[in-house]
């Protein structure tokens, strides 16, 4: 969970160097050269243009499909990521027993602790690292709409609702709603994961760290990139309660019939 929350940290500041110094003043066309260009800022632009065409030329709404297109492109990764999770939850018993049998902190001791540990991920089909992949390929597509926004005349001059796409919302909504709804899908992932007591800590961290770090990302950034937040946001949290909803209803039961209890 801590190289989590540092490659959180990293790619943040990644995406804020790229998204400063990355040809962002020069507009995208099909004629726009290189592999970012040409793979991932003028695909967005166009897909972006092509559905809000369709939408009588609704930019907003435009946004709203590409983001939920993307979403359900991304769901079988993030179904799995899910599942692994639980997985990872399941396994802390047995985690803890070997490092119960290898205290010591000596390097062989520590080389044999990790090699078992990998030993028991082989043999419950676990990847430790499945929980990054969905921020690794998340990230650049962040990153590709905020140039395809700001690139693209059609786009950043085009207003929806209260705001212009290509500036940062004037009243600040947006933001607020991108901060709270990445804290509520942050509190439904962590249900059921919280049993370890250190994993409970650094997840609470990352519960009250990351809706921060949102928020002051869309504070500043185009209006657009908080709406692509919060439509991602609100599809995430429907997902994990629809995958999380047997063990949500466990716990809560089990809650209940605690507090009969006292």
């Amino acid at each position: 969970m801590k190289k989590q929350i540092l490659l959180m940290i990293g790619l943040a500041s990644l995406m804020m160097l790229l998204t400063g110094c990355t040809e962002v003043s020069q507009p995208i066309t099909k004629e726009s050269t290189g592999i970012w260009n040409s793979y991932i800022v003028y695909p967005l632009s166009w897909l972006i243009i092509t559905i809000s065409e369709l939408l009588g030329n609704n930019f907003g709404l435009g946004i709203i499909v590409v983001t939920l297109l993307v979403r359900f492109v991304l769901l079988p990764l993030m179904i799995k990521q899910t599942k692994n999770s639980k997985a990872m939850q399941a396994l802390q018993p047995e985690m803890q027993k070997l490092k119960e049998k290898y205290p010591s902190k000596d390097a062989a001791t520590q080389q044999k602790l990790q090699q078992e540990t990998m030993a028991l991920f082989t043999k419950y089909k676990v990847n430790p690292l499945a929980g990054c992949f969905p921020l690794i390929i998340q990230m650049p597509i962040l990153i590709g709409f905020y140039h395809a926004i700001s690139r693209t005349r059609e786009i950043a001059e085009h207003n929806f609702l209260w705001f212009d796409l290509g500036s940062p919302d004037p009243i600040y909504v947006l933001p607020i709603v991108a901060g709270i709804t990445t804290f509520i899908q942050q509190k439904i992932t962590m249900v059921g994961m919280t049993s370890n007591p250190q994993m409970a800590t650094q997840m609470t961290m990352m519960l009250y760290i990351m809706p921060v770090m949102i928020m002051i990302f869309a504070f500043n950034f185009p209006a657009a990139l908080a709406l692509y937040w919060v439509v991602g946001n609100i599809f995430m949290i429907i997902q994990t309660w629809i995958i999380k909803g047997p063990d949500m209803k466990k716990i809560a039961a089990e809650s209940a019939g605690g507090a009969k209890k006292k």
